[in-house]
């Protein structure tokens, strides 16, 4: 990988983070506990609390996309950086482009998907 493509990558996945820190914030507020509040309706409560659970997931979500872009982070000027782990062949930059916590190629992702 020349240095000018992972320069690039290094500024994607720090956009990225920067990114998900702000959304872990605003999920984090949207998952506090719903207080009983006789004001509102039953069905308006049960609402809030469906939300609050696709909130969690998001939220659970966000942080381990987080946790993978640290690692991509600390291990970019790594040899092994951008190699697929099932391969060894190197992943499509497009592919480290959309997602540059990638570990695995398109090709083994396909082949996984028809042999599961």
């Amino acid at each position: 990988m020349k240095t000018s493509e992972r320069e690039e990558l290094r500024k994607i996945i720090s956009d990225s983070v920067t990114k998900l820190d702000s959304d872990i914030v605003r999920l984090k507020e949207l998952t506090k506990p719903i207080p009983p509040d006789p004001a509102i309706g039953r069905l308006t409560r049960m609402e809030a609390i469906n939300e609050k659970s696709v909130n969690e997931a998001a939220l659970h979500q966000a942080e381990l996309r987080l946790e993978k872009l640290h690692h991509a982070q600390n291990n970019i000027d790594s040899e092994e950086f951008g190699e697929c782990q099932e391969c060894g062949e190197e992943i499509g930059l497009k592919r480290l482009k959309t997602v540059p916590e990638a570990i695995v190629c398109m090709e083994c992702i396909h082949t996984a998907e028809e042999n599961a």
